[in-house]
């Protein structure tokens, strides 16, 4: 039997902290799993279920995007990917009696762990303007509601449309198709909240803004450098593939400004050598002080131009542009400014420079604690000048390796999910479906905050996601969603978002990807696309949480039709009917996806094409890779101050949040802790167990608080703290982005501790 919702919020007053851990995975790694999984679906459900996950007859996991291997564990799936299961196949529901039983100003005081476990939405609901409770509506009412604010607009541009990284690309195809006949750009996606600053460094300097290595790569690489990330929580199955790494010889460099279990040691739960003993991962740690990435990486470029031979002249001469002027700023690389950016020290540096000179094949992979700062762009670029320096990119082994977060976010972004599309893109969509799509650029996230919050936009549609949470300056961002006239979120399961409405709102249940689902043609399948450019299909088991469910290809075919009625000559209805039809204007429209219906209906899918990767080809403004010579930027810290960025908790991804603990860091039943380091606590008079309000200071003068947070003595970076979002995304300042980007700047954000 599942477990019954929690009826009211815990308390979480009074965290209990014990010493952080050493080892991910592992038995622990199991018996969460387990319970969780049975508390959401039962014990023969579980079975069922998780064993379909990530098989290439099954479903793609909505958690993380990190691919699958070719020869696959019968369990392939990890303790966070359970969790996303479990919650999605929960066999609690939300009905229209729980939205009688709870008004929305109720939903608005809870904590999204206490909405997210009350289960599945299961029919269509509709607050009106001036009503205190969301009421059921047909679907036929729901796209009617739609349909009369999108008409009472001025312009399109007064609509935005918001996509999670969970859409399928034939959901994310027809979307931006239906936003771009309705006549907009306004197109953010949750990249923009991530991994848009890679995007812009990788599409200026090597041409394409995705990595440039695959799975195959990794177990190949005589190095590995991990930076900002912490795949234990965030891309668990990740560990394995640097378990079969360092298998093979490889080394590997973890830059992060907090030890992670998960890169100290991996306990593989598929091996009893695994179980028993695991194997460490992490060879060198290099324990940065936040935003210190961009100088390291420029005194390592320097170092390696003052070696002789360590430099890849061939690659260089025929392969990029720009090497002279970077190199004229490499050479500047000051070791002072260095060490006090890094917070490291000479002989870790020295160290690194070593293993850097013995690999001839490294990959660069990292996340967001590269991608969320202002000078996140610089940073990223000088990460590939330092692969180009030796030749790096291209070849097996090597290469560029962002991770992505969500299932289908880099998916998202290749259907055409983008504010600002490319005219080729555009080119093909006008002559396939024969209609002008706008030209102009839209908004992105933060500026569809600002427009939401100056009475520009009137209307906002989410397809998945929980943009109120996700977003920063979260009374900023509340504010301006309540400004709007229309609310709409296609979604599984309560969260944040569905009670910080507009006028009027929405909620619009969907099929999750554990779901059959049935269409006029028969059972149909959707397709993803992971971190490294495999596409392949998702094909869910489990019967619909409720028969009023629509899968999001079908929302947006019927609300196209709808809206855009006799104006609109697309086969909207025979989208919906057959999939298939959908791939196959895919096909017509987005390079690299010819033949697509065939090529996908192979086990496994098909790769992406990238010239960098394939062929050395940088399909960039020069015709080759380009070296770039940003100035060297790092944070200041006033003193008195720490540096914060804010992460996720081993029971949460994203802002969904499936427990109170963070295991690995040794936190238990509470998520309101700020991690110090002692030395820096001593000099603020904070006692471990004293409590603070995080306040946070920026050139605006406003004030930014964050009230009630538990100190816990961590060993973090000096000078940095690190808190939970989303309970500490109130502290960004919307206009605080990063530059080129406008990804906001979420990991170094400076505060003062003010004692309870």
């Amino acid at each position: 039997m599942a477990g019954k919702p929690p009826a009211g919020d815990p308390v979480q007053d009074a965290p209990e902290v014990a010493p952080p851990q050493h080892a991910a995975a592992g038995l622990p790694a199991i018996g969460h799993t387990l319970r969780m999984a049975q508390q959401q679906m039962g014990v023969k459900r579980t079975a069922l279920t998780l064993l379909r996950v990530n098989q290439k007859d099954g479903f793609d996991c909505p958690g993380c995007a990190w691919p699958e291997p070719e020869h696959r564990h019968k369990a392939e799936f990890c303790e966070n990917g359970a969790k996303a299961v479990a919650e999605e196949a929960t066999l609690r529901r939300v009905t229209p009696d729980f939205f009688a039983a709870h008004p929305v100003s109720d939903l608005a005081r809870r904590s999204g762990y206490w909405l997210g476990q009350q289960g599945r939405l299961t029919q269509p609901m509709y607050l009106a303007e001036g009503a205190d409770r969301y009421e059921a509506v047909t679907w036929e009412r729901a796209f009617d509601i739609v349909a009369e604010e999108l008409d009472a607009l001025s312009s399109p541009d007064e609509a935005v449309f918001y996509t999670s990284g969970r859409t399928s690309n034939e959901a994310a195809f027809l979307y931006q198709l239906f936003a771009r006949e309705f006549g907009t750009n306004n197109l953010p996606d949750c990249s923009n909240m991530c991994h848009e600053s890679s995007g812009s460094a990788l599409v200026e300097t090597i041409g394409i803004g995705k990595g440039s290595v695959l799975l195959e790569d990794l177990y190949k690489a005589d190095l590995i450098i991990v930076a900002g990330q912490n795949p234990g929580t965030n891309h668990p199955r990740m560990l394995s593939a640097l378990e079969k790494a360092k298998a093979g010889g490889a080394k590997i460099i973890t830059v992060n400004p907090l030890p992670e279990a998960g890169m100290e040691r991996f306990k593989n739960p598929q091996t009893p050598q695994g179980m028993l003993k695991g194997t460490a991962l992490t060879d060198l740690f290099l324990q940065i002080r936040l935003g210190g990435d961009q100088a390291l990486f420029r005194l390592l470029n320097k170092l390696i131009l003052e070696t002789e031979d360590a430099v890849d002249e061939e690659f260089i001469r025929e392969h990029t542009h720009g090497y002279e002027e970077f190199a004229t700023a490499a050479r500047e690389a000051d070791w002072d400014e260095t060490l006090t950016a890094t917070g490291l020290t000479r002989e870790k540096i020295d160290e690194a420079l070593r293993m850097i000179l013995a690999s001839k094949r490294t990959i660069v992979c990292w996340a967001m604690g590269l991608t969320q700062h202002k000078h996140a762009v610089p940073t990223i670029r000088e990460v590939v000048n330092f692969l180009l320096l030796r030749g790096n990119i291209g070849r097996p082994g090597a290469g560029v390796c962002p991770v992505r977060g969500h299932s289908n976010v880099q998916g998202d972004r290749t259907m055409g999910i983008f504010e600002r599309p490319a005219p080729a893109f555009l080119d093909a969509l006008e002559k396939e479906f024969g209609f002008a799509p706008p030209r102009h650029h839209g908004l992105d996230v933060v500026r569809a905050i600002r427009a939401l919050r100056d009475g520009e936009a009137k209307v906002f549609f989410a397809m998945g996601g929980n943009f109120v949470a996700a977003s920063p300056d979260t009374e900023v961002t509340e504010a301006a969603m309540r400004r709007a006239r229309l609310t709409v979120h296609v979604s599984t399961k309560l969260n944040r978002s569905h009670a910080v409405t507009g006028a009027r709102a929405l909620i619009l249940p969907t099929l999750g990807r554990t779901e059959k689902d049935l269409q006029g043609s028969g059972e149909q399948f959707v397709t993803v696309e992971d971190s490294m450019g495999m596409v392949h299909a998702s094909r869910g088991r489990l019967q619909p949480a409720s028969p009023h469910l629509l899968s999001e290809p079908a929302i947006v075919a019927r609300l196209a039709q709808r809206v855009l009625g006799s104006a609109t000559r697309t086969p909207w209805a025979e989208f919906e009917k057959d999939y298939a039809t959908i791939r196959d204007r895919i096909a017509a429209v987005i390079p690299g996806f010819e033949d697509f219906n065939a090529r996908v209906a192979e086990p496994g899918g098909f790769t992406l094409p990238h010239a960098p990767r394939d062929e050395r080809r940088f399909p960039t403004a020069t015709g080759k890779a380009n070296f770039t010579a940003a100035p060297v930027e790092h944070p200041e810290l006033p003193a008195g101050r720490l540096l914060l960025q804010t992460l996720r908790s081993h029971d949460q991804y994203n802002t969904t949040i499936y427990g109170l603990d963070d295991r690995y860091r040794g936190i238990k039943n509470g998520r309101r802790v700020v991690l110090v380091n002692p030395e820096d606590a001593a000099s603020l008079g904070l006692a471990d167990g004293s409590y603070v309000d995080l306040v946070s200071e920026w050139r605006d003068g406003v004030e930014r608080r964050a009230p009630g947070f538990r100190v816990v003595h961590y060993p973090t970076a000096a000078g940095c703290a690190a808190a939970y979002y989303p309970e500490t995304n109130v502290l960004i300042p919307l206009d605080s982005t990063a530059d080129t980007s406008n990804t906001p700047v979420s990991k170094a954000v400076v505060v003062r501790l003010e004692p309870k």
